[in-house]
């Protein structure tokens, strides 16, 4: 059975949201959603199960993201590593947490220019 670019492109987005029914958003936005969860993690902004949730859907996020994308970057890679791991203890997401701000701000462009989401803080 050959498989034609609009049945792969079907596939692989099915592929995507069975993997962890999470949606593929723009990559930007999979980005900045990821980033939020884990500025709530290492600052403890909520109970830990909030926590986990939080974090778990974001990386669930940014994994079908970077697929939809094609994007294999080291942030990518990170999320897909982390949303198959089970039992994430507080230490795991705090590794992680910390592991996914560094490589964001490791990227271009992921400066406090407009549109980046991170302007002062009072």
């Amino acid at each position: 059975m050959a498989l034609t670019a609009s049945s792969l492109a079907a596939t692989e987005a099915g592929r995507a949201a069975v993997m962890g029914g999470a949606r593929a958003l723009p990559l930007a936005e999979a980005v900045q959603r990821s980033r939020l969860a884990a500025e709530a993690v290492i600052q403890r902004r909520g109970k830990e199960t909030c926590l986990r949730g939080k974090l778990t859907n974001a990386l669930l996020g940014l994994s079908a993201s970077c697929e939809v994308a094609a994007q294999k970057d080291g942030l990518c890679a990170l999320a897909d590593q982390a949303v198959v791991q089970v039992g994430w203890s507080l230490a795991f997401m705090d590794s992680t947490a910390q592991q996914v701000l560094n490589l964001i701000e490791s990227q271009p462009g992921s400066g406090s220019g407009p549109g980046s989401g991170s302007g002062p803080r009072n």
